[in-house]
């Protein structure tokens, strides 16, 4: 699904008023349970946290990552977006 570029421009004007780059960006899904090993493979250089819900039908994943710019993180949300049933947070 495509993203609004309304919303992108002023997800991207947020992000720019609140970091300096480079900054450190800690990324946030929820995956539905058995999705965990795409999305790990989608980042794979990365050490994701997960914790399964409390009654196991998804996995939040959480991980750091070094960004040069807000573009930077408009891409990584891109590019894990492959994965079926994922919420950004």
């Amino acid at each position: 699904m495509p993203i609004d570029p309304a919303w992108l421009a002023s997800f991207q004007e947020k992000l720019d008023r609140h970091y300096t780059w480079p900054a450190v960006y800690t990324f946030k899904f929820i995956v539905p349970h058995g999705a965990e090993q795409q999305f790990r493979d989608l980042f794979p250089l990365h050490a994701i946290s997960t914790k399964e819900s409390k009654q196991g039908k998804y996995t939040s994943l959480t991980f750091e990552m070094t960004v040069s710019s807000s573009a930077a993180i408009v891409a990584v949300y891109e590019k894990a977006s492959v994965v079926e049933g994922i919420i950004a947070l």
